[in-house]
């Protein structure tokens, strides 16, 4: 009786960590392929594709919904090109449909400046297709401090 209570105990174990390791693997990929694509000569207009319609992002206090207008923004960015360093990341289960909570800090380069600038940037990613996530939200801030 204890050895049965033993093995399901371990199994749930495993289990859980089988489904970090997914959730965590999950939210590195996504991280590693959005600043990439950020961060390409023209990238964030490629962006579009991770968000829906009721996607929502909020930059700096300011606050929109949908791919079309969430893409304008990126792009209308008064910058060219940048590149972000990542510092931190972390990763949560989000919910009971399978969503991923992915936390960000870092530091930006902007072209033609000496200093990066600290920001931290928050996910919602959810299940749109079997495999496949999309941004339900987006917040980020620059860290002036």
């Amino acid at each position: 009786r204890g050895s049965s209570t033993t093995e399901c105990s371990k199994s749930e174990r495993e289990s859980e960590r089988g489904e970090m390791t997914d959730f965590e693997s999950v939210g590195k990929a996504f991280v590693g392929h959005y600043y990439k694509t950020f961060d390409a000569p023209g990238g964030r207009a490629q962006l579009g594709s991770l968000y829906q319609d009721t996607s929502m992002l909020t930059w700096e206090g300011q606050q929109m919904q949908g791919a079309q207008a969430i893409v304008q923004k990126l792009s209308s960015l008064p910058f060219q090109s940048c590149t972000h360093h990542v510092s931190t990341m972390d990763c949560q289960p989000s919910g009971q449909t399978g969503g991923i909570i992915v936390s960000v800090t870092g530091q930006l380069l902007v072209e033609g400046e000496q200093h990066p600038l600290k920001f931290s940037q928050v996910f919602q990613l959810m299940p749109s297709t079997p495999g496949n996530y999309f941004v339900l939200n987006d917040i980020f801030r620059l860290n002036y401090a």
